[in-house]
């Protein structure tokens, strides 16, 4: 918890009302983002982000298993983060557990259209090998270093950068299987497909802070805040998650207007993201 006099809250809220924050940034303004990718060798993708003082990585591994006997047609995805106290000593104790669930809870709704696994913003179709019988299941864990705000919108962030970098084996049918038999399959070493990322959305949290709302907000003006909306948007303008934190309840009229000014941040923020992911490809090339 962040500890702050009252001269030190009131000017954090004065300068957002002028739109001038502490770091002066604007209320719509990002800190620096920079991405690199292939962080961690052992998994089948990574990503290391920083967004100002915030430092995550994410990683994702994927392990052949069997589908769901309702979704017979789709792969699955499990995501959960670690808030290790090793980290940040603020972790310490039940305040990590808390925010750990906090944020997995949040970036399956986010990503994944909730606990239905409807698959909003990752094509759980397209990690099916045998409908029915065999799919690969993706393990993505994320993993905060650093805490300085908006950690929601940096994991999620790794967690695209993390998908680009992400090779899914090649797998040959050796022989069909009858009845609920499993097939024999071979899985390459060699050959990988590249996991398709374009739908996967960059998450934008809108933190209001007295009459205002801000994008990327640090730890100070998170202690400011009344509530937040996180909203997932992804390259096609679709909407695939949205979740909300607080206790202050927000208005409908004000929901609409921050899902207009989440599109067009998410446009911006894609963007960076995109480029970013190149660059880092590219370093790692070299």
């Amino acid at each position: 918890m962040v500890g702050l006099s009252t001269g030190e809250k009131l000017f954090i809220q004065a300068g957002i009302a002028q739109d001038l924050r502490t770091d002066g940034r604007g209320r719509l303004t990002y800190r620096p983002i920079s991405i690199e990718t292939d962080v961690i060798s052992q998994a089948n993708g990574s990503a290391r982000v920083r967004m100002g003082g915030t430092e995550v990585i994410a990683t994702v591994k994927a392990e052949l298993g069997r589908p769901n006997p309702m979704q017979s047609n789709k792969g699955k995805v499990s995501i959960s983060v670690d808030c290790s106290p090793i980290a940040e000593p603020a972790f310490e104790g039940r305040g990590g557990e808390e925010l750990s669930m906090e944020l997995s809870v949040a970036l399956e709704r986010c990503l994944l259209g909730g606990k239905s696994g409807s698959g909003a913003g990752i094509d759980l179709s397209s990690l099916i090998v045998v409908e029915g019988k065999l799919c690969w299941d993706l393990y993505i864990e994320g993993l905060v270093l650093s805490s300085e705000g908006n950690l929601l919108d940096a994991l999620g962030a790794a967690i695209k950068a993390a998908l680009s970098n992400t090779g899914i084996p090649k797998v040959h049918i050796a022989a069909e299987a009858s009845g609920n038999e499993q097939p024999e399959v071979d899985v390459s070493d060699e050959e990988f497909i590249q996991f398709e990322t374009s739908g996967v959305p960059a998450i934008v949290t809108l933190t209001k802070v007295g009459k205002h709302y801000i994008i990327d907000a640090t730890l100070e003006e998170e202690s400011q805040m009344s509530s937040a909306v996180s909203i997932s948007i992804n390259r096609h303008g679709h909407i695939c998650g949205l979740t909300k934190r607080g206790g202050v309840g927000v208005d409908p009229s004000i929901i609409l207007d921050m899902i207009s000014v989440g599109k067009n941040v998410s446009e911006e923020l894609l963007n960076k993201l995109d480029s970013e992911i190149v660059a880092a490809e590219v370093d790692e090339e070299e």
